[in-house]
């Protein structure tokens, strides 16, 4: 037991006769270290652009809810009637008459 811990802390197993299968392996780890590392690394793209996502739909909603009240706001009679007072304008007192207009035919 000791001695094989000994070979592997010194390395022969990579020099020896039979080193062919050893370095092999090796290989084949280290292909699948690079692989695992590279899926990481894209997991982790995609996770900080989902949350840059999540945040710009946060801020255009929040914007498109501020806008729609604004909105409200404007098109209340009392805003309307301020606005219209500013260029001397009145509502009118006396109310609309339906017309209704009888076909020729």
């Amino acid at each position: 037991m000791k001695k094989r811990i000994q070979k592997i802390l010194k390395g022969t197993f990579l020099v020896s006769d039979d080193s062919f299968k050893n370095w092999r392996f090796i290989i084949f780890i280290s292909g699948l270290a690079i692989v695992m590392i590279a899926s990481s690394h894209s997991a982790d793209k995609k996770v900080y652009e989902i949350a840059r996502l999540n945040n710009e739909v946060k801020e255009l909603r929040s914007n498109f809810l501020d806008g729609r009240s604004r909105l409200m706001r404007l098109k209340m009679e009392s805003a309307v009637n301020t606005k219209m007072k500013e260029k001397g304008l009145a509502p009118s007192v006396i109310p609309p008459k339906k017309i209704k207009v009888k076909s020729q035919n």
